[in-house]
Order: C-alpha cells, then sequence, then structure tokens
C-alpha cells in the first residue's frame, strides 16, 4: 500500500500501533483518534481490514468467542508498522513546512516600521 494514506486506513494502523483491537474497539478507537471526525462503520471497517490484512499492513491476532458470537482481533504486521511510521515522518515534515511558511507569512504581515515615541526628542 502506498503513501499518502486515506485517513480512516491512517487511523485504523494507528490504533494498532498499540495493541490488537477487535473490531468494534477500532471503531471507538478511530473516532477517538480523530476527535469523532472519523465515523466508521462495521460494513467499511471489515471491507478495510480484510484490504489491510490482503496488502499484508495487518495481521490476524486471534479470535475468541463471546456471547455465541466470533470476536476477532487485528495486529500491525511488521509491514503495517513501516508504512506507518514512513506515513508519520511524511506528515510530520509536511506539518513542519506549513508551520514555517505560516510564521513566515505572519512576520511578512507585521508593520516594518518604528512607532515614534511620544514627546518629541530624547
Amino acid at each position: 500500500m502506498d503513501t499518502p494514506l486515506r485517513e480512516p486506513t491512517f487511523l485504523i494502523l494507528t490504533a494498532l500501533a498499540v495493541e490488537p483491537m477487535h473490531g468494534y474497539g477500532l471503531i471507538g478507537e478511530v473516532a477517538a483518534l480523530s476527535d469523532n471526525r472519523v465515523s466508521l462503520r462495521p460494513g467499511t471497517l471489515y471491507g478495510a481490514l480484510d484490504r489491510l490484512v490482503d496488502a499484508g499492513l495487518v495481521e490476524v491476532d486471534r479470535e475468541e468467542v463471546v456471547d455465541s458470537r466470533l470476536r476477532r482481533y487485528y495486529r500491525l504486521s511488521p509491514a503495517g508498522d513501516a508504512t506507518l511510521s514512513a506515513e508519520t515522518e511524511r506528515l510530520r515534515r509536511n506539518v513542519e513546512a506549513a508551520t514555517a511558511r505560516l510564521a513566515a507569512r505572519a512576520r511578512a504581515a507585521r508593520p516594518t516600521t518604528t512607532p515614534r515615541l511620544a514627546g518629541g526628542l530624547a
């Protein structure tokens, strides 16, 4: 999978960076990481997880039965870890560049004249 990653994919990989999680746990973690801007529906999440597993970025960690339902846990694979690290670095560089440009614009917008002191000569 090539960078740049789409935001939901980036957030899924980020959520799995700490520990294996099951689907509904991932839905909640992605919402928390994005301050509720990204809300994944189960069908969307499981489709994304299938693609990430096929791409080798995510692996099935384990399965367990809870309340007569199968719960599958996913973990970040070594390739997923490398992809997340590379994308994080790319985003960090972009943020640094944008921050520097905004600071330069703010400096350029400041008045260049020295304010006059009241009262004449000192």
